[in-house]
């Protein structure tokens, strides 16, 4: 299912905390699986401002609604701190790209395969929250030059989100990344498409990263880092997590099982490429 929902689609992902909203005196939702217990709580404040996102996306462009459902409104709120005039103009902004650059609703592999043959981006398995995780090989990415390379790169970042989002099970919203710069060098510098990349995520996935483990970090990567930098927002710099060599699977098994780990990181799970989840 895509990340996108229709008048008549939510994501399964959605579903579970629909009614927490929907029921003013129920606030928390709570989901159990074999792993743990993962709480997602709406507060009386989002509960009372969501209808309020909704007359204003309405009178912007009533068709609209048959694109959002509350927890979507609920994750522009948050994103813009409860400020219902900036989480809806976010929002709009949002509604409307998505028209534009994603007409058909989602992205196929067929549309991205520059980037789907460079084999980059894999999911496996589950945080201790029940967030999906991605690993994604920074080594392995390569600018596209080609006329039109830039634009196929940010199908491929949309249609890798949609991927992950789809993935997200019942009671959790957030997916986990895990950015593997073993071998990165100048030739994988792609500032440009970084920046695209970080704007995709923060304008319109917003509230969607729980958190960013940039692994094996090398010195040239720092350089090309500090020209990033100042794109990351405030929120999403929370997220990011640089790890030491020393400490790389001690980290990673704080917020995850070592039955969810990757085996190329001492944990059970083999990678699966992104197209094949």
């Amino acid at each position: 299912m895509a990340f996108w929902r229709s008048a008549t689609t939510t994501l399964e992902s959605d579903k579970h905390d629909l009614t927490a909203i929907n029921n003013a005196n129920a606030t928390t939702t709570t989901m159990n699986n074999k792993d743990t217990t993962t709480t997602t709580t709406t507060t009386q404040a989002e509960i009372a401002k969501i209808p309020l996102m909704r007359a204003s996306i309405e009178a912007h462009d009533p068709s609209f609604m048959h694109e959002v459902n509350d927890l979507m409104i609920r994750r522009f709120l948050r994103a813009r701190d409860l400020d219902v005039e900036k989480a809806s103009a976010m929002l709009v902004k949002c509604l409307k790209w998505r028209r534009s650059f994603v007409p058909n609703g989602s992205f196929s592999a067929s549309e991205v395969p520059h980037d789907i043959s460079h084999n980059k981006v894999f999911t496996q398995g589950h945080d201790k929250m029940a967030r999906p995780i991605a690993v994604i090989f920074g080594a392995r990415h390569f600018q596209n030059n080609k006329e039109g390379g830039l634009d196929e790169f940010k199908r491929f970042v949309v249609y890798a989100f949609d991927k992950l989002c789809a993935s997200i099970p019942a009671g959790q919203e957030k997916f986990v990344g895990i950015a593997e710069l073993k071998g990165w060098g100048y030739s994988n510098s792609d500032v440009r498409g970084y920046i695209a990349a970080l704007t995709i995520l923060q304008e319109y996935y917003p509230e969607r990263l729980g958190k960013l483990f940039i692994l094996h970090a090398p010195y040239i990567f720092m350089k090309v880092w500090k020209i990033i930098y100042p794109f990351i927002d405030n929120n999403t710099r929370k997220k990011i997590v640089f790890v030491e060599n020393k400490k790389l699977k001690s980290t990673l098994l704080e917020d995850i099982e070592e039955s969810q780990l990757p085996e190329i990181y001492g944990g059970k799970l083999p990678l699966v490429p992104i197209q094949d989840s």
